[in-house]
């Protein structure tokens, strides 16, 4: 596998500029700030966040999945399935992984003071999905690294799952609007930014629900599926109560904000 990192920022650019002109075309729902202030200071915080990843984490999770199957380690490295069953099956796993860490980010209060910043945003649009402060993630990659050699996932099926969770959450943050009869066939398998604007909502109940990011079959199996806001997707107000000033939109004023309450 060549250059995992160059196939990553391919998909991801790609997807942003196609969910950024989709959204643009058809929009869904009308902005209340400052669009390309938010932009800048959403982006920014995505470069500095590979920054932090390159100099505090010792491995990545493709590193983790070679050094797992090098010494053997993880489920399927013990049974010797089909690659693209391997794929797909670790794929809905990872995905069964990643829902269940965004459920405990929302239900301990020390985590969710970090998990609140991506919550914070007062619109939703393409650049929200990979908006995240550092400390959530470090520790996501770690997470993630656990459950790679844990489950002994290859480097393949690790990649693939990255570029479709990315995709997914900017795909399902994206202020675009889908034909209503799209949106219920797509939601009974995948998340749609209908579905996912639900989460985004600034109504506790709302926010607390909803918390797939590829895969919608996890909310509805846990009960945490909530299919519409209570006010609709026109008059839904996007965010948290705390930091409702423009201000706090601004890179420095993100990553401080798990460390104040005003």
């Amino acid at each position: 596998m060549q250059n995992p990192d160059m196939i990553r920022l391919s998909f991801f650019l790609s997807v942003l500029v196609l969910c950024g002109i989709w959204e643009w075309l058809t929009p869904r729902k009308i902005l209340t700030q400052n669009k390309w202030q938010r932009w800048l200071n959403n982006i920014g915080l995505v470069g500095f966040n590979s920054v932090c990843l390159n100099l505090f984490m010792p491995l990545l999770a493709i590193e983790a999945a070679i050094w797992a199957e090098q010494q053997g380690y993880g489920v399927f490295n013990w049974f010797a399935l089909p690659s693209l069953i391997e794929i797909i099956v670790a794929v809905f796993l990872l995905d069964l992984a990643i829902y269940a860490q965004h459920v405990v980010f929302h239900r301990l209060p020390w985590l969710w003071r970090l998990h609140r910043m991506h919550h914070a945003d007062q619109d939703i649009d393409v650049t929200t999905g990979a908006r995240f402060h550092p400390i959530e993630i470090l520790l996501s990659m770690w997470i993630k690294i656990a459950v790679v050699i844990s489950l002994g996932v290859s480097p393949i099926a690790v990649l693939v799952f990255e570029i479709v969770l990315n995709a997914s959450a900017m795909f399902n943050h994206s202020n675009a609007k889908l034909p209503l009869k799209l949106d219920a066939i797509l939601r009974k398998s995948i998340v749609t930014p209908d579905m996912h604007r639900v989460h985004h909502s600034v109504i506790a109940k709302e926010t607390h629900s909803n918390f797939g990011f590829f895969l919608s079959i996890w909310d509805r199996a846990f009960g945490t599926y909530r299919s519409q806001p209570q006010l609709g997707h026109d008059k839904v107000e996007i965010g948290i109560p705390l930091f409702r000033k423009p201000r706090e939109q601004w890179l420095d004023k993100m990553l401080s904000q798990p460390f104040r309450q005003k």
